[in-house]
């Protein structure tokens, strides 16, 4: 008898944890149930996949959708919209809303807001506080935690841990891997004279290379000295990719498009105050050294840290405006842009954005395009050419610092657990986005 599915992806080269290679897919019940050649197999529905490369569905792990308390510039909808049009099919959310994510209450309402509401699947990050050092334990674990981020700088109120005993209590107690903001608040106080009213090129002066790094040696020093596991979000600079090499027992890396993509000081000019990033987009020199870190294997995963504002916030006069830009929806066409250039391969792309996450998270289910697992899938033309513009971007701020670039690699579909999302720039389901379960908490039921 015939094989039946609800759905086959059909003719297009899967590209693995085992290589690329011409196969169909086939999906049944939300889970990819075979692969492999399934000419004489039927479903429901055929998804031509012809010319395409059908990708492990791109999880992004530091996105901001600003909800509650901030949904004027973003919310969970449409955040979750944006990722589905850019092809990725789940997010992990951070923890610096109104109020702020450090309560299980807190986590609780968002992973209510986010179910059927959200269109991707998602996670939501904790944020370690001084208050509530004593039940990090207990906070990571709870349904939908993604895990524990600090900010060691750039933060307000009591997200702020800056002090070593505040971070060692911390890590002491947790045993999933925390996520940490690595700039040295001390530093960044006593550098505040360097900025330059009206000039946001001397952003990376303020937040200089020398700021990123010490808060990262203090980070790695109290890593080793507990035996905790980190993750150090958007490294910037030569001197941390220098030293996290000797770490790689403890310590797990992340790069950002915008750091890989843009440089100052000519950015600076071109874009302004659009471009002010925490940490800050730095000089052609550090863009390297991130790519050389990519290119050795220091840096394991690529997040967008998608932190939209308003035109009208960022219209400002630096230092008084915020910082942060988009970049969930156009993480995958500039990454695939630098695959198209030879910067890095589509393999490796695949495991920053998919197996990398599951690996470093333990995320279950996800990150491999294998039978058993979710039926998530980036599908993408590599060879097609589109001009990132300001009016495709589906975040609420309606703005993008690629506004006008051209590039090569499209994302064309988005399936997430075998529902096709989003195909050919069209959203083509109902929000049905659902928590992401992790392998240390699989008995923390919702």
């Amino acid at each position: 008898m015939a094989q039946s599915f609800d759905m086959i992806l059909k003719g297009g080269t899967v590209v693995n944890h085992d290589g690329r290679a011409e196969r169909d897919v086939g999906v049944r019940g939300g889970r990819i149930a075979a692969i492999g050649d399934l000419s004489r197999a039927s479903a429901a529905r055929i998804v031509d996949c012809r010319g395409l490369h059908i990708l492990p569905g791109v999880i992004d792990t530091q996105v901001h959708f600003r909800e509650p308390g901030l949904d004027h510039k973003e919310d969970l909808e449409s955040g979750s919209r944006a990722a589905v049009m850019g092809g990725v099919t789940a997010v992990f959310e951070m923890p610096n809303t109104n109020p702020q994510t450090t309560t299980p209450e807190a986590l609780a309402d968002k992973v209510r807001r986010g179910h059927h509401r959200m269109h991707c699947d998602f996670a939501f990050w904790v944020g370690g506080t001084q208050e509530n050092t004593d039940v990090v334990a207990e906070l990571e674990r709870l349904p939908g935690a993604a895990g524990i981020k600090v900010f060691m700088g750039s933060s307000t109120g009591s997200l702020l841990v800056e002090d070593d005993e505040g971070i060692a209590d911390i890590l002491r107690r947790t045993r999933r891997r925390a996520a940490f903001h690595s700039e040295d608040e001390q530093m960044l106080r006593d550098r505040k004279h360097l900025r330059v009213e009206g000039d946001p090129r001397s952003h990376p002066v303020w937040r200089s290379a020398e700021v990123a790094l010490s808060c990262t040696q203090r980070l790695l020093r109290i890593a080793r000295e507990t035996g905790a596991r980190i993750h150090v979000l958007h490294v910037t600079t030569a001197q941390e990719m220098a030293l996290l090499k000797d770490y790689k027992d403890v310590a797990s890396v992340e790069v950002t498009p915008h750091h890989l993509t843009l440089a100052g000081p000519a950015d600076y000019e071109r874009l302004g105050t659009l471009i002010q990033m925490n940490p800050p987009v730095r000089d052609e020199a550090h863009r390297q050294a991130v790519w050389e870190g990519l290119d050795e294997g220091i840096a394991d995963i690529l997040g967008s840290d998608h932190a939209p504002h308003t035109r009208e916030e960022k219209a400002g006069t630096y230092p008084d405006t915020p910082s942060g830009m988009t970049g969930v929806q156009t993480l995958v066409p500039i990454m695939l842009d630098h695959v198209n250039a030879s910067r890095l391969t589509l393999e490796r792309f695949v495991d920053m954005t998919s197996a990398g996450p599951k690996r470093l998270f333990g995320i279950a289910r996800k990150g491999r395009v294998a039978v058993g697992y979710d039926a998530d899938f980036t599908v993408v033309d590599l060879r097609r050419v589109e001009t990132i513009t300001n009016d495709w971007i589906a975040s609420k701020c309606g703005w993008t610092p690629y506004d006008g670039v051209k590039v090569t690699g499209w994302p064309v579909g988005t399936i997430v657990r075998g529902i096709v999302v989003m195909w050919d720039g069209t959203l083509e389901a109902p929000s049905l986005g659902e928590v992401v379960r992790f392998e240390e908490t699989l008995g923390a039921g919702l």
